[in-house]
């Protein structure tokens, strides 16, 4: 690449959930080039996901951007020719022991009064709804029913295809070597030359901090954490099918020390860990592996004993765990749309169009009830 001054507008670095749906949004009202350092797309997190969208879930600001993504995914599959992008799955949040009954109580108060929150029902009904799980074990449940699957393969290829549409340009396999301040903009370096542009998105996932870091931008203080998950070996695969054929609820231990559901015939569990990495390639740690394994097989009658297969990903936090979008008047130009935690896929139709926005200095739209300052990085210290 030789300098490509005047062909683009801005620079989005990160080809996963955030700089693809991002990219997609801002290809709308400018000229937009994407990169990705790795050969394919969405290679980390973005493929590593559970791909849940749970209404009622995270901080505040991320429950408000899952509840305006909800009707924004039917809108994005009709415009962008994709399948159906939800299927429905109920979330039985659930409490094991004193711990968990006190969770469940804290999980309904704090969420009372909210749009699509998670309603209390009895531990028989969460046992009903679930079968799998043992007779018994649940002393407390709530149940979130308007949540769902996210074929987040067929949303991220969406957000590409409708991209590439619009005009904007995808390279991958391009590392940015260095990124520099000009008069008025940026120059974002490439192994094969450099490009010039008014807007850089920083879009980077766990090595959000690393690019900052390259442009000379104070980082936002990004911690990646290692989450793991397996899919976990049935024997009578025919117990997994729910009422009426349809899929059985997820169930999330209510302090997210666990969770399970079905998945291609299996079970895909995770340990809920998080344990903090260097924004790396991640790879599961055999001992969480276990932990899923011995945590799930406690509270359900599958009689699991063997791992089909595992993986681990980057979920990425600063310290208030909201997501981070936009500039700091020091910086003018370089924004972050960074931090979305476990929420990346379920947020990224609201989360694009709002930081689409806020790149732009154009009104949020009305049906995101976000403030740009609630996750402008001018609020960490």
């Amino acid at each position: 690449m030789t300098s490509t001054n005047g062909s683009v507008d801005v620079v989005v670095i990160g080809g996963g959930i955030a700089g693809a749906s991002v990219a997609y949004e801002l290809a709308a009202h400018r000229r937009v080039l994407l990169l990705e350092a790795e050969q394919a797309l969405a290679t980390h997190s973005t493929a590593r996901s559970a791909a849940t969208c749970i209404p009622g879930h995270g901080t505040g600001p991320v429950r408000a951007l899952v509840a305006a993504s909800l009707p924004r995914f039917a809108a994005l599959a009709q415009e962008l020719d994709a399948p159906p992008l939800l299927t429905a799955r109920a979330v039985i949040w659930a409490g094991f022991d004193d711990d968990g009954v006190h969770g469940v109580d804290g999980l309904l108060t704090e969420r009372a009064g909210e749009p699509l929150a998670p309603q209390r029902i009895s531990a028989g009904e969460a046992e009903r709804r679930c079968p799998v799980l043992r007779p018994g074990v649940v002393r407390a449940a709530a149940l979130t029913s308007a949540s769902a699957d996210v074929d987040a393969a067929a949303l991220h290829a969406a957000f590409v295809r409708g991209l590439r549409r619009r005009g904007g340009v995808v390279r991958t396999s391009v590392r940015v070597t260095g990124i520099g301040r000009l008069a008025a903009g940026w120059r974002v370096g490439t192994g094969d030359g450099h490009v010039d542009v008014p807007d850089v998105v920083d879009a980077a996932g766990a090595w959000a901090d690393v690019v900052a870091r390259a442009a000379g931008v104070a980082p936002i203080g990004l911690v990646p954490l290692r989450r793991t998950a397996a899919v976990l070996s049935v024997a009578e695969p025919e117990r997994l099918v729910g009422a009426g054929g349809g899929l059985q609820p997820m169930v999330t231990e209510v302090g997210e020390r666990f969770y399970f559901k079905t998945e291609s015939g299996g079970l895909l569990a995770s340990p809920g860990d998080e344990t903090p990495s260097e924004p790396v390639d991640a790879r599961p740690d055999a001992l969480d592996v276990a932990l899923a394994l011995e945590r799930v097989a406690a509270v359900t009658t599958l009689g699991l004993r063997s791992v089909r297969t595992s993986w681990a990903g980057l979920r990425s936090f600063v310290a208030d765990r909201r997501p981070v979008v936009g500039s700091r008047p020091q910086d003018p130009g370089f924004h972050f749309v960074a931090g979305q935690g476990g929420s990346g896929i379920e947020t990224s139709p609201a989360l694009a169009a709002f930081a689409a926005a806020v790149i732009t200095g154009t009104p949020v739209p009305a049906d995101i009830a976000v403030d740009p300052a609630t996750l402008s990085p001018t609020r960490l210290k």
